[in-house]
């Protein structure tokens, strides 16, 4: 079944605003909640929807990169999404945005137990892969060495004595108004409720180690230059528990060594001596996904321009192919010999050589503007 639009989900336009969505996603998240329709499937599926929407578009970074490419550009499943995300995970996330610790505890008694703390999250790694045009065509499987933060074996934990676990200490100040209580994080655990309460020797008071993983990245077809994609829970664990960070792909494409990419479309110089092109001839030209025959027909003018349907790079949101863009080029030689000089000489006041366009060639400004609109 195919994914809805993220801004269909929550209700709102691609102008609106942060606190729109953050409202939007509450109102939906509230008409969905599992604890208001005990047992109903469907409504737990569009409350995980939700908050895989508000994940999206909440981020200024992932929303920018789903504006641009839709659900490919987060690389399908496992990348920005919610798919991975249990109900505890939305819960911890998200739960700042109803203004307490739990999402629903003013609406729904506490959330059904799910606790105070908001869950800690780790920091993002961030790595560069460079891809070929041939490997952003096709999509490709990479795998990659990070070096992340995890938590040591052997690690125990107990709960913070200094916040009793919720990770926040209040402070009761008396002023004019009467008594205001205000909540900060808790110093002794930094927020994650519990401190170490067993380590193994060698491991700092953290309790993380460094550890090098090899990670199987999945780039899907159409991929472009400067694009991030982002893996759910690939990056550093938080220090006293949490859930992992992600980690941050940005592509760089290997510039090609024959063709120029431009969108969903490729560009290639052919250039082509005159007899080639008052004649006319066959040539062979480079392609994504190989070298392709390309007819010229006989009075073919420099800077036309040949199209070959289909073969640039697929569209990221599955709207086809684009198309390769063949530039021709008559190529001038700098230097003659005496026949050469002689034979050009014989031709060059024929009526047939005078430059003159008929209608159905154009003009040279007509031509750019056919390029350039």
């Amino acid at each position: 079944m195919a994914k809805r639009d993220y801004y269909e989900v929550l209700g709102v336009s691609k102008g609106a605003s942060t606190d729109e969505i953050k409202k939007a996603y509450r109102k939906v998240a509230l008409k969905f909640h599992p604890d208001k329709n005990p047992g109903d499937a469907s409504a737990e599926e569009k409350f995980k929807e939700a908050a895989e929407a508000y994940e999206v578009l909440s981020s200024p970074e992932k929303k920018s990169q789903y504006d641009q490419f839709g659900h490919a550009g987060m690389g399908g499943r496992g990348f920005g999404g919610g798919h991975g995300m249990n109900m505890e995970d939305i819960f911890s996330q998200f739960g700042d945005i109803f203004g307490g610790g739990s999402p629903f505890e003013s609406f729904f008694g506490g959330g059904g137990g799910r606790g105070q703390r908001r869950q800690r999250k780790g920091s993002d790694l961030r790595i560069k892969l460079k891809l070929t045009l041939e490997e952003m065509a096709e999509g490709v499987e990479k795998k990659v060495k990070v070096k992340r933060l995890i938590m040591a074996e052997g690690v125990t934990f107990k709960t913070c004595p200094t916040c009793n676990g919720t990770g926040q200490v209040q402070k009761v100040v008396n002023t004019m108004l009467g008594q205001m209580v205000s909540a900060t994080t808790c110093h002794t655990c930094h927020g994650s409720g519990q401190i170490i309460d067993q380590k193994p020797p060698g491991v700092d008071g953290s309790g993380l180690q460094t550890r090098e993983e090899v990670i199987p990245i999945k780039i899907p077809a159409g991929v472009s230059d400067k694009m991030q994609l982002s893996m759910n829970g690939k990056g550093n664990e938080p220090a006293g528990g949490g859930r992992a960070g992600d980690l941050i792909i940005k592509i760089e494409e290997i510039p090609h060594k024959d063709l120029y990419r431009e969108g969903s479309n490729v560009h290639f110089g052919l250039d082509l001596n005159f007899a080639d092109v008052a004649l006319g001839t066959e040539v062979e030209v480079p392609t994504i996904g190989g070298r392709v025959k390309v007819k010229v027909q006989a009075g073919t003018q420099s800077g036309k321009i040949l199209r070959l349907k289909g073969k640039g790079l697929p569209d990221l949101n599955g709207y086809g192919k684009g198309d390769q863009l063949i530039h021709i080029n008559v190529w001038t030689p700098k230097k003659l010999s005496a026949e050469e000089k002689k034979t050009l000489e014989s031709l060059k006041n024929s009526p047939n050589f005078k430059p003159g366009p008929n209608g159905s060639e154009g003009s040279f400004f007509s031509k750019m503007r056919g390029i350039f609109e």
